[in-house]
């Protein structure tokens, strides 16, 4: 579980995104705080990752993530929070766990500091890459997604050069959104009226015309009833 705001604002935003980002795909499970049990009758042999994708596996419910039950497919992709209550012997676990159980992928971002360590699976063992320096623009292989770190704020940025954003983000596009297509509307409201205006004044000239061609004729019929010829 979170233990404060800051890191459950994190945990939702990643998690969210990727499955923003996976929405179209059946087949990645991505799931925040949800326990994965390693192996069968071993219930001592669990984590539960702040974030972690599970490609090859169905979107779905799940109380929990059992790995015997998944066709033995271990998360390839995990991230963790940290939180001032992490302590270093805890890290160094779960750094051990993942590495046991074959994630390819496995990320740690403090919110505090705007430190990230990234660790990669090659040739069956981790790599560690370095902090920010060796993150910043760092491409996830699994996810093709890009890593940069602004100030303290980590930087999600998907395949298509959009980046992650947070709910009060969205909260904030989508007002954006809805103002502009209220301002369209106005607009398209406006060009409306300013045809029907001239629609209406064309009208008015039509039949200002047709009365002025009217009264000319009344007037050339009672000319010529006087013997007058009109010049017309």
């Amino acid at each position: 579980m979170a233990d404060n705001t800051k890191q459950w604002e994190w945990m939702v935003s990643i998690k969210n995104g990727f499955e923003a980002m996976y929405k179209d795909d059946p087949d990645v499970f991505v799931a925040g705080d949800l326990l994965w049990y390693a192996q069968q009758g071993r219930p001592d042999l669990r984590l539960a990752p702040d974030i972690m994708l599970a490609f090859g596996r169905p979107k779905g419910y799940r109380g929990s993530y059992r790995q015997w039950e998944e066709n033995d497919i271990a998360p390839q992709v995990v991230f963790e929070i940290l939180s001032p209550g992490n302590r270093a012997a805890e890290m160094r676990n779960k750094l051990r766990f993942y590495n046991r159980y074959e994630v390819e992928e496995y990320y740690v971002y403090d919110p505090d500091t705007g430190d990230l360590d990234g660790y990669v699976r090659e040739d069956d063992v981790f790599q560690t890459l370095h902090l920010v320096s060796d993150m910043q623009g760092f491409v996830s292989p699994r996810t093709g997604v890009k890593f940069h770190i602004d100030g303290v704020d980590l930087v999600l940025t998907k395949p298509d050069g959009t980046r992650f954003e947070t709910y009060l983000e969205l909260l904030a596009r989508a007002e954006t959104e809805r103002n502009r297509a209220e301002t369209e509307r106005n607009r398209a409201e406006t060009e409306r009226n300013r045809a029907e205006t001239e629609r209406n004044r064309a009208e008015t000239e039509r039949n200002r015309a047709e009365t002025e061609h009217a009264r000319a004729e009344r007037l050339a019929a009672q000319l010529r009833a006087l013997g007058i010829t009109p010049d017309l």
